[in-house]
């Protein structure tokens, strides 16, 4: 079995890329997906969050707007935060991998994976990459997204060109649909991994 990381900054494609994979037979964990479960109406981390971030939890559902203007701009805060979820994603992610005890491959769509420091876990990492002025697009084009809110976020993400850097593949995203899913494709039959769409 390869374990392969997909990672990437906000707005580069990582969810599209991660699809891409799916429909070609590859198993696909997604740690946000993960994280909003866990921070969902009746999740595990609800709770707990709510009591470390008064004011986070209003009828029993995390405000996820409220929780990131208490942690974002307080690097103590969102450490606490981080503390909390990790463990909660590596369990659910150590779940995933005895699900798929058969599966030639799987992949990982893990947004901070060097700031974490897991990409040792890996055996290949693929980086989604896109120009600068496509990535603000895309990112200012979500609801209640703001050029500040942006920033705050990429200053605790590693540069693009770091991760570029440290990946086994990079996938640009900045052309059409097409042409990703081609190099997905490539990517695929470069780690003799059998597609099945």
């Amino acid at each position: 079995m390869i374990k392969i990381a997909l990672t990437g900054s906000i707005g580069m494609g990582k969810s599209t890329v991660g699809a891409m994979f799916a429909r070609a037979g590859v198993p696909l964990f997604d740690a946000d997906a993960v994280v909003r479960s866990l921070q969902g109406p009746g999740g595990a981390l609800v709770e707990g969050i709510g009591e470390r971030f008064p004011g986070s939890v209003q009828g029993g559902i995390i405000d996820r707007q409220r929780l990131a203007a208490l942690v974002l701009d307080d690097p103590r805060h969102l450490a606490e935060l981080e503390r909390m979820v990790h463990p909660a994603v590596h369990d659910a992610r150590q779940a995933f991998i005895a699900d798929h005890p058969d599966a030639a491959a799987l992949l990982f769509d893990i947004p901070l994976l060097f700031e974490t420091g897991g990409d040792d876990e890996f055996d290949k990492i693929i980086v989604v990459s896109a120009p600068r002025a496509v990535q603000q697009a895309r990112v200012l084009r979500r609801p209640g997204m703001t050029e500040q809110k942006l920033a705050a976020i990429l200053e605790r993400q590693m540069p693009d060109a770091e991760k570029r850097a440290r990946a086994d593949f990079v996938i640009d995203t900045s052309g059409d649909l097409s042409t990703t899913e081609a190099r997905v494709r490539e990517i695929l039959a470069c780690l003799g991994i059998a597609t099945g769409g």
